[in-house]
């Protein structure tokens, strides 16, 4: 049984608040020779200005210079992470389109680092981020460590997710019938309640009955909200 693995999970489970949290994960991110830690997450609601946290030990000149160049929108890390669930080992390459942000985080000791995407079923994406100024990544380090490093950012995703669901989107514990979620889907792709009534052999009344439904749990005015809402939380 691997040891670590088993003692990390549990320590981040322990942890009573955000910071306690992130504190172990710093510490985790030390041990696996890292100075600096990064641990960003989207909520999948609301949809047009989702929920983000964004935890780090970075320091404050570098956190304020972020936010005020709003480096967010162009940093290349946070785009991979939108688009992929593979590691991404900082380099050169992975930051040409955005010269001026990788000069200023090099001038803030942020030189060598590496980053693991999480994506989960609930509609949550999470970015590990594991930074130093110093000593390259070598092929020999992430051989050893690259399992460890994976997986951490794995067992922080579904630790915090849980977290943050539970607080800050009650509604990702909705659960949607067999029925409701069927009708969804036939909704979700623009059969209107009649088309649905003869395709799934039940009255039109019926259909509207489990819309409406689907609609009340998920707090959606209208049809489209919810079939959006729906879709954000893996729910059809």
């Amino acid at each position: 049984m691997n040891t670590w693995r088993e003692d990390q999970f549990q320590a981040l489970l322990d942890t009573g608040s955000d910071d306690a949290f992130f504190s172990r994960l710093a510490e985790a991110a030390r041990e696996l020779g890292f100075d600096y830690c990064a641990y960003g997450m989207r909520l999948p609601l609301p949809v047009a200005a989702p929920r983000v946290l964004m935890l780090n030990n970075y320091s404050a000149d570098w956190q304020q210079r972020y936010a005020r160049e709003d480096y967010l929108s162009v940093d290349p890390t946070v785009t991979h992470g939108t688009r992929s669930v593979l590691p991404l080992v900082w380099s050169e390459p992975v930051f040409a389109k955005a010269r001026a942000f990788w000069e200023d985080a090099r001038a803030h000791g942020l030189r060598v680092g590496w980053s693991q995407p999480c994506h989960d079923s609930r509609g949550v994406a999470g970015l590990l981020t594991l930074a130093r100024s110093h000593e390259p990544l070598s092929e020999t380090e992430l051989q050893h460590s690259a399992s460890r490093m994976i997986w951490l950012g794995q067992a922080a995703h579904e630790v915090l997710s849980a977290r943050l669901l539970g607080r800050d989107a009650p509604q990702a514990a909705i659960r949607l019938t067999r029925r409701e979620a069927e009708i969804l889907r036939w909704t979700a792709d623009g059969a209107t309640s009649a088309q649905v009534s003869d395709r799934l052999h039940i009255t039109e009344r019926t259909v509207n009955f489990h819309i409406n439904n689907v609609l009340l749990k998920l707090d959606a005015p209208n049809k489209t909200a919810g079939v959006v809402k729906a879709l954000r939380l893996g729910l059809i």
